[in-house]
């Protein structure tokens, strides 16, 4: 458990992504990350994000915890005008040089910002905010977060989220059954990490990390207190991919977390919207 808040797990945080931005996609080992394929042309995204998401086509998107750029790279193939933000400068300079051996230098820019203090020049430039896989776990303050992804939407603009469900990852392991993680409270967690999920043969600096337990109403109630609109929220049984490597495999290839005649649910989506009359009140409260 750690004590030190929010500050110091940006900082503590970053060391283990700098060092993940520099080795991701780089090793024969790796699952998640084939660069060489992005650059040619293979679409990476998983279906589930995409239909949510929907049509980018001609919407500017900010990508929020965007890694070394490759999805938000895939945005922009899609049609979108995309800007990845992300609080590693490595990732950063990463996804710069990636956006230019894609092509694609011209319908992308990368920030380097944390997510939870986003720069106002990223004020209300948005049709769309997305976030995907492995996102709030990372955040200490969630208003914070959530305030900010609000800020960046223009009115009517919306929020996506997709993510580890809360639920799956109170759980350390399938066989055997293992719970190790609070439900939820949002208190520090500090452990050391060593390697990737990316590689799991891949051995790294062993190095802390601090992580935040966010509940599914907690996440929901900050989304609401940031004054977005919820107009979807999807938890889903099964994934395409499995980043914990800790789920069975069925035929289909779909992962799942068998729960006695049920499954538990491992991913969630949020569909949150700014709404569109928050402009006109804010212009009549400015005048009145």
């Amino acid at each position: 458990m750690d004590d030190g808040g929010r500050v110091d797990g940006v900082a503590v945080n970053r060391l283990v992504w700098d060092e993940r931005a520099r080795v991701h996609g780089t090793t024969p080992g790796d699952r998640f990350y084939d660069v060489e394929a992005f650059l040619a042309g293979r679409q990476t995204l998983w279906g589930l994000e995409r239909e949510v998401v929907g049509d980018v086509r001609g919407l500017d998107l900010l990508h929020l915890q965007c890694h070394f750029g490759m999805d938000t790279l895939n945005w922009a193939r899609l049609g979108a005008r995309v800007t990845g933000v992300d609080f590693s400068p490595v990732a950063v300079e990463r996804a710069r040089g990636l956006a230019v051996r894609a092509g694609l230098g011209e319908r992308a820019e990368f920030v380097e910002a944390d997510a939870q203090a986003l720069p106002a020049s990223l004020g209300g430039r948005f049709d769309l905010a997305v976030a995907t896989y492995g996102v709030l776990c990372w955040i200490g303050d969630l208003d914070a977060w959530m305030r900010g992804a609000a800020a960046a939407l223009r009115p009517g603009g919306r929020l996506v989220l997709v993510d580890l469900h809360p639920l799956f990852q109170v759980f350390a392991s399938y066989e055997p059954l293992v719970a190790d993680w609070p439900y939820g409270g949002g208190q520090p967690q500090r452990e050391s990490v060593t390697g990737t999920y990316a590689d799991p043969q891949l051995r790294t600096e062993t190095r802390d990390s601090v992580q935040y337990p966010h509940a599914l109403g907690e996440i929901v109630t900050a989304a609401a207190g940031a004054g977005l609109v919820v107009e979807r929220l999807g938890e889903h049984t099964e994934a395409e991919s499995d980043g914990r490597g800790i789920l069975p495999r069925g035929q289909d290839g779909r992962y799942r977390f068998p729960f006695g005649q049920t499954h538990l649910p491992v991913l969630y989506s949020l569909v949150a919207r700014r709404p569109a009359a928050a402009a006109a009140a804010a212009g009549a409260a400015a005048t009145g």
